[in-house]
């Protein structure tokens, strides 16, 4: 049953997915200098048979970038880069999105050329810190964006998917979840803004909506999804009206016609289901119906796709540990375990090693 209902094809926007097998975002930190290469090529095509790749968050500009090591798609040596994953991925047969994250305050000046502080809505400190090969440093307070400031934001947003396509991905996806800037735009613990990009939830919607808006009228609302990720406290985030925040941000996508909406849970299932009355469209869910951090397996999300909550299912951790987890669900097991210790950073060993099952079923 599990394999009939997960290997159902399915229709997102304008892609045609052979399974519901999502390979959800997940950072790596092996992009030197901002830029992928073999290995990160090798690491996708090895995961083809998912229905959609989601690729690691990938900044749109300099000063989006949170973390050391992570890739870029501002620059022509930047989309070259990428399309040897692309064509990596599509020799294979598979489709692939690249996930845009602009961090925002989830920054630090040691990775700006100039030594900028990092831009967030409002100067709130995240408290949280960066890692870097010389120890952990804290995260400054950001500066706050000016009116020009978010006008540069939502350009480098649509600027990034125009390159993506030039890279040829088959999609964007925008990260609106995780503490990043949209998200902190979202959130009334990091936006305490009196304009109209704040105050209200109107307006704390606004910059997500108008990000939504520029993309969409680059590359079309058939290739654009946007990750979000209520009740989430990572990153230092703290929201004070989840339920009504996004009940309204689904309300307000709805005239886009998005390709889908990704929804990351942590013992939010109520407020899945919000979304879910509200949003028509096809959703993808990283479900995580209980707290804590034990990974998603494939029965929380047949019994997602069962119900009508979901279209699509993202698996992280199994994707990471399983690079055959479409063979793997097929059979019933076993599944690798990830190990943590090479999930950031270093080179080909928990990245591209992880064993597939032999012809008797074994590793």
């Amino acid at each position: 049953m599990i394999v009939n209902e997960l290997f159902t094809p399915v229709t997102i926007g304008e892609l045609d997915l052979s399974n519901r097998l999502v390979m959800a975002p997940m950072t790596r930190n092996r992009a030197r200098g901002g830029l992928v290469g073999e290995l990160t090529a090798e690491y996708y095509a090895q995961r083809a048979a998912a229905g959609l790749i989601i690729t690691e968050g990938t900044q749109p500009c300099v000063i989006g970038q949170g973390y050391i090591d992570t890739p870029g798609l501002h620059t022509p040596e930047q989309v070259t880069a990428w399309r040897l994953v692309t064509d990596a991925v599509h020799r294979r047969g598979g489709r692939i999105a690249v996930q845009i994250m602009h961090s925002g305050r989830i920054g630090h000046p040691c990775l700006y050329p100039g030594g900028e502080l990092p831009l967030a809505p409002s100067a709130i400190c995240s408290g949280e810190r960066l890692y870097t090969p010389e120890g952990l440093l804290d995260h400054p307070t950001p500066r706050e964006m000016t009116l020009a400031d978010i006008d540069q934001a939502i350009e480098d947003f649509a600027t990034a998917a125009r390159l993506a396509m030039e890279a040829g991905f088959d999609a964007v996806e925008l990260h609106g979840a995780s503490g990043y800037l949209i998200h902190q735009f979202l959130s009334d613990n990091t936006n305490r803004r009196t304009d109209a990009y704040g105050g209200s939830v109107a307006g704390r919607l606004r910059f997500a909506v108008e990000v939504v808006q520029a993309v969409t009228d680059v590359i079309g609302p058939g290739r654009t999804g946007i990750r979000i990720s209520p009740g989430i406290s990572y990153n230092g985030m703290k929201e004070g009206d989840t339920e009504i925040l996004y009940t309204e941000l689904a309300r307000a996508l709805a005239p886009y016609d998005l390709a889908y909406v990704h929804v990351s849970e942590n013992d939010t299932r109520d407020v899945t289901e919000l979304i879910r009355a509200e949003w028509e469209g096809p959703l993808v869910l990283n479900p995580h119906p209980w707290s804590g951090e034990k990974p998603a397996n494939p029965e929380d999300g047949i019994e997602a796709l069962r119900s009508g909550l979901a279209d699509a299912i993202a698996f992280g951790r199994l994707w990471l540990a399983n690079p055959d987890l479409p063979a793997r669900i097929a059979a019933g097991g076993p599944y690798t375990e990830a190990d943590p210790s090479t999930f950031y950073g270093g080179d080909h060993r928990g990245y591209t090693d992880y064993p597939v099952l032999s012809a008797s079923g074994e590793d």
